[in-house]
């Protein structure tokens, strides 16, 4: 027997030997109760999972029921929302369509109250005109009239005809009112010059004729007076009313326009907000049809779970029981100790002794494993055959290839994880580059998109400033068009009315008169009889000629002024054609601008949510970065020193094999009764 053992010290190389005293511990404790302390310990470990698993699932419970009940809260209030929505957009709609008609009304009413101005305008400058020209010639003609009565009344008439009251008083006897031909003649005739100093009785007469002429005057001016106040007063009213309805419409113009650009704005950020919760209610939907199958699939599985492990803490406790039965404890005392080396027990004692040294000092001397250390127990029990010692040898080498089988598979899955985890690092560390990359040109697209930004706004601006500068001009231009045509018109007027008197006296047929004015009957002022007539002047020659080449001249002026009103308007026309029309383009380029805006900003807006989105992953990615460098540094602590020493321990396991395959056949070729004489040496 000593010789076998020797034969296995020099044949078996020890390795592992860490835990050397723990393994002898546990191998010389009583077996049935370490098979009953490793189920208890299955049972402890089982109820704790089943505790851990349990509240993992009262957590998963938690959330479906609150997950459903906030996803119902949510879907209907952005059902409510979506109503509420579509509600406020046709409410909106409506009110717009009817704002933009008031407003197209109140535009079209502003329109008229200025164009009524302008032509109570020039209707007003017009008779203002005729006025101050009629007014002015009354009052010339009155004080004319005054001054020859006082003239007539003093008796000096001789030197009164010498004046230029006499040649004014003997144009208003050509050209003044109606009066009878006897007292024309006569007025004439004393306007000539040809009575004597003495001739009272005809002054007298004479004066009556012109203080009649002096007072139908005064009343014609005052009458003309009160109608030119008159009109003032009604144009100053009507002035008033229509500024004021000018005004009115005017701000309600700007309310309107602003109420209409602000339903346009709530309109779209509404549909905005509709298409929004439109989208939000159809992802809380799926997601809840989700929940729901993720939650009754999770329920039933937990039931298989909860049964098997109950079926397990059941196999386990009723394996405890059969365990510490105490008829089985009794049989189990009587059958586990060995019976077949008891014979040798005196002769293989001092070799087992002799054997177990020469292996502990093997393995002592370098140790591998842990094989030599269950061959140590082995040779440390009394009763232990050596079948069962090259039983456990077999068992052994199996165990070897297993550990082996682990140091494979292990170095595989540290290479594995090696290259994962070192792809997965490239990745990332792509990815933020990518990342810093979108940062970077989101905020080069925002800066860009600010300075397109502004750069719009500006030219709003002065498009608008353009759109009010050439407004104004219009203005001043229509102003211009106005004085024009009133002034032209006016002279007209006066043209027409000197052609008309001088074809009352020229042309008697293309005459027109004008309305008869009734006029008082005049008194003589005295009933002398007349004194011998005086020297008369001879027939009257009539200056037709030069008088009809006035009166063309007259018609000349007339087509010029017909003309350069015919151009005036033409231009008029075209000029506030050409207003509109750019008036409309202007219109259009601000429209078109502004919704350049409106897509600029929410570009803007979409960048500043990639950029925040970017960043967002770069933080994020950069987090799961430093996971995988720290998954990395573990993957070292935990494979480092097995990649380092697998060579080692696979050469120490193939050597360990090698020696338990020699120490096999050393058993399987021993002979008792060599061991039995070697053993009384």
């Amino acid at each position: 027997m000593r010789a076998v053992f020797i034969s296995l010290a020099l044949v078996l190389t020890p390795a592992a030997a860490l835990v050397l005293e723990q393994q002898r511990s546990e191998a010389s404790a009583n077996p049935i109760r370490k098979v009953v302390t490793m189920l208890q310990n299955m049972q402890k470990k089982v109820s704790a999972e089943g505790e851990k698993e349990q509240a993992m699932f009262d957590k998963f419970m938690c959330y479906c029921k609150n997950g459903a009940s906030t996803l119902s809260a949510s879907i209907a209030a952005g059902e409510n929302k979506v109503s509420e929505l579509e509600t406020s957009i046709k409410a909106s709609t409506a009110e717009k369509a009817q704002l933009e008609g008031e407003l197209k009304a109140a535009q079209t009413g502003r329109v008229e109250a200025k164009d009524t101005m302008a032509k109570a305008t020039a209707l007003r400058e017009k008779e203002a005109g005729v006025f101050a020209k009629e007014s002015a010639e009354l009052k010339s003609n009155i004080q004319a009239l005054g001054g020859a009565i006082d003239a007539i009344s003093k008796g000096m008439s001789g030197a009164f005809l010498q004046t230029n009251t006499a040649a004014m008083v003997r144009k208003i006897a050509l050209t003044g009112p109606s009066m009878s031909d006897v007292d024309r003649q006569d007025l004439m005739a004393f306007l000539s010059g040809g009575q004597g100093s003495n001739y009272v009785p005809q002054s007298g007469q004479i004066t009556g004729i012109l203080k009649t002429l002096h007072d139908e005057m005064s009343a014609s001016l005052a009458d003309s007076t009160a109608d030119e106040n008159a009109a003032i007063k009604s144009y100053d009213g009507l002035m008033a009313a229509k500024t004021k309805q000018v005004e009115a419409l005017t701000a309600a113009i700007e309310a309107k326009s602003k109420r209409v650009g602000d339903l346009g704005v709530k309109i779209a950020m509404e549909s905005n907000d509709l298409d929004d919760t439109s989208e939000a209610i159809g992802e809380d939907k799926k997601f809840s049809a989700d929940l729901a199958t993720n939650c009754a699939t999770k329920k039933a599985e937990w039931g298989d779970i909860v049964q098997a492990r109950a079926t397990e803490m059941v196999a386990l406790a009723d394996t405890i029981k059969i365990l510490n039965d105490d008829d089985t404890l009794e049989l189990f005392k009587k059958t586990l100790p060995g019976a077949s080396l008891i014979q040798l027990a005196a002769t293989t004692d001092t070799t087992r002794s002799k054997a177990l040294a020469v292996i502990v000092k093997a393995r002592a001397a370098k140790p591998l494993g842990l094989t030599l250390d269950f061959v140590e127990l082995a040779l440390r029990g009394k009763k232990i055959g050596f079948g069962k010692v090259i039983k456990m040898i077999d068992d052994m080498v199996a165990q070897l290839k297993v550990e082996q089988g682990d140091d494979d598979k292990k170095k595989e899955y540290c290479e594995l994880q090696f290259d994962t985890a070192d792809d997965k690092k490239k990745g990332l560390e792509q990815k933020i580059s990518d990342l810093e990359t979108s940062i970077a040109d989101a905020e080069e697209g925002i800066s860009t998109t600010k300075s397109e930004l502004e750069a719009l706004s500006a030219g709003i601006k002065a498009l608008d400033k353009s759109v009010a500068e050439a407004t104004e001009q219009r203005k001043a231009e229509h102003a211009d068009h106005t004085e024009l045509m009133a002034n032209d018109s006016a002279a007209k007027e006066i043209l027409e009315f000197a052609k008309n008197r001088l074809n009352k006296f020229y042309n008697p047929k293309l005459y027109k008169a004008p309305p008869k004015r009734e006029l008082a009957a005049m008194q003589s002022s005295s009933s002398a009889a007349p004194g011998p007539p005086p020297a008369a002047p001879g027939p009257f020659k009539k200056k037709t000629e030069e008088g009809n080449g006035v009166i063309a001249m007259i018609d000349l002026i007339i087509a010029d002024l017909d003309k350069e009103m015919q151009v005036a308007g033409v231009e008029e026309k075209e000029a506030q054609k050409e207003y509109e029309q750019m008036m409309g383009d202007s219109a259009e380029k601000r429209a078109q601008d502004s919704n350049l805006v409106t897509e600029k900003e929410s570009m803007k807006a979409e960048l500043e949510t990639e950029l925040q989105s970017s960043k967002e992953g770069k933080l994020s990615t950069t987090k799961e970065l430093m996971g995988t460098l720290e998954y990395i540094s573990g993957l070292h602590k935990e494979c480092d020193w097995l990649l380092k020493n697998y060579d080692v321990r696979k050469e120490a396991r193939a050597s360990e094999t090698d020696a338990l395959g020699k120490a096999k056949a050393v058993l399987n070729g021993a002979d008792f009764s060599f061991v039995q004489l070697h053993s009384h040496v």
